[in-house]
This record gives structure tokens, C-alpha cells and sequence, in this order.
């Protein structure tokens, strides 16, 4: 039976979850996806084989599984932002377009932003355990509040909008993914787009 490290079985499997990250994040800096192997990142992390597909059944699997931990901190630090009820809706969205690119940085989240990730996105559990999904949940009510306070402008369809506002919230993820060297002037373009799509029309008269 393989050594348990940690107090517990709960703790060892979140020790061993961080090495397949790290292992993950250090490979894709060497060599591309498609050339990655679960053989690769059982080396890399220092596990057996056979140990690494107790926790994943192939690479899309195991892809899958560290790409929405890795969202997880980036769900809590957004409805974090969300819920600052006394601060503007706009300082709020500033925030979170800030939040949301700087995690798309890691090279374990550049996965979904990859051209043709499509269906690897589409792969991601949908429902409340998503992060994503999380996400676009606080950024809504967001937006919501905003209109309530009378900061944006009445959008109609919220989620709609939203959905429409993640499109360039990944094509600046993208960007960053291709030149990191371009992410302050990533996000200073995608806070203007995003606010310039919510804000109000200036009073005629």
C-alpha cells in the first residue's frame, strides 16, 4: 500500500492534487498539450502510473480536474469583490476584470483559452460546483446592481449581456496567453470595453 503523507487521507490526496498542478504547470512551460502524457506528468509529480489514474481516467480527465481547482481561488476572490455591497458596481467590475486575468495567467488555465478548446470547455461540470459558472453568477449580480443604483444602464437581458462580455473577457485572456508581457494593457482595454458596454448614456440637454 502506497505511504500516506499528511495526517490524513483527505490531507494526502490534497498533497498529492497540488504536485499534479505544479507537475502540470511545469510541463506545459516545456512542450505543448497535445504532445503531454499521463506518463509525463506521473514522472514530473512522482507517482506511479497506475497511482495517477486513481485520480483521473485520461489526460482530458485530469486536465479537466486541476483546471477547476485552479479556478476556485479565483471564484471566492470574485464574489469576495461581488459582495462589497457599499462599494460602486463599477469599482467592483474593474476589480474583477483585474481578478479574472490575472488567474487566466497560469499556464494550467491557458488550456481553456487555447484556440479549438472548445470542447474542453464545454467539459467542465455545469452547475453550481463549476467556478465558472460561479463567476458568472456574481459578475450578474453585479451588473444587476449597478442598474438598481442606476450606475449602469439598463442592459434588458442580463445574462445575455454577461455571456456577451466573457467573449472579450477571454479574447483578453488569449492575448495574455500569446504575450504575457501584455496583460497591465490587457486589462486596462478590457475594463474600458467591459464598463464602456454598461455604462449610461450621457443626459441630453
Amino acid at each position: 500500500m502506497p505511504r500516506i503523507r499528511g495526517a490524513s487521507i483527505e490531507e494526502h490526496h490534497e498533497m498529492v492534487w497540488a504536485d499534479l498542478a505544479e507537475a502540470t504547470r511545469q510541463l506545459l512551460l516545456e512542450r505543448d498539450y497535445d504532445s503531454l502524457t499521463m506518463g509525463h506528468i506521473a514522472t514530473r509529480a512522482g507517482l506511479a502510473r497506475n497511482t495517477l489514474y486513481n485520480y483521473a481516467r485520461d489526460k482530458k480527465a485530469l486536465v479537466l480536474a486541476l483546471t477547476a481547482r485552479a479556478g476556485r481561488p479565483m471564484a471566492e476572490r470574485v464574489a469576495a469583490i461581488a459582495a462589497r455591497s457599499a462599494d460602486p458596481a463599477a469599482q467592483r467590475m474593474r476589480e474583477i476584470v483585474e481578478a479574472v486575468l490575472e488567474t487566466s495567467a497560469d499556464p494550467s488555465m491557458q488550456l481553456l483559452f487555447r484556440p479549438g478548446s472548445g470542447p474542453l470547455v464545454d467539459e467542465l461540470h455545469k452547475g453550481p460546483g463549476n467556478p465558472f459558472h460561479a463567476i458568472v453568477a456574481e459578475v450578474e449580480d453585479v451588473v444587476r446592481d449597478g442598474i438598481a443604483r442606476g450606475e449602469f444602464r439598463d442592459v434588458g437581458d442580463v445574462h445575455l449581456t454577461v455571456e456577451l462580455l466573457s467573449g472579450a473577457m477571454r479574447a483578453g485572456a488569449e492575448r495574455i496567453g500569446r504575450d504575457p508581457d501584455a496583460f497591465a494593457a490587457t486589462v486596462r482595454t478590457a475594463r474600458e470595453t467591459v464598463l464602456a458596454a454598461l455604462a449610461r448614456p450621457p443626459a441630453q440637454g
